[in-house]
C-alpha cells in the first residue's frame, strides 16, 4: 500500500510538472518546447519616396502628404504650421 501511494505521488508530480510547461525526461526536469510565436509583421515597404513634389495638388492622399511633410525637405503643404498637411484637399476633417 505504501508503494502504491509513492507511485501515485510520483505520477501526480509528473503530471503537475508537465501541466506547468515542464516534463520529466530521463529523471531530469526539462522545459517543454514553447510554441513558436507568430513572426512579427514586417514593416511594409516604404510606399512613398521624396521625389521633389512639394505641394498638395501633387499628392494623392493624406497619408502621402503626411509622409512628405515629415520626411522631405522644402514642402509647402502646411500653411498654418499645425502639422496637418493639405487640410482643404486631403487631410481636412
Amino acid at each position: 500500500m505504501k508503494n502504491l501511494l509513492i507511485v501515485v505521488a510520483i505520477v501526480g508530480l509528473v503530471w503537475y510538472g508537465c501541466s506547468q510547461k515542464q516534463c520529466v525526461k530521463g529523471g531530469i526536469l526539462v522545459p517543454q518546447a514553447q510554441p513558436t510565436p507568430p513572426p512579427l509583421e514586417q514593416p511594409e515597404q516604404q510606399r512613398f519616396v521624396c521625389d521633389g513634389r512639394t505641394r498638395c495638388p501633387q499628392m494623392t492622399s493624406c497619408e502621402e502628404a503626411t509622409f512628405f511633410i515629415n520626411n522631405c525637405p522644402g514642402t509647402q503643404m502646411d500653411g498654418d504650421n499645425d502639422g496637418v498637411p493639405c487640410e482643404s484637399q486631403w487631410c481636412g476633417f
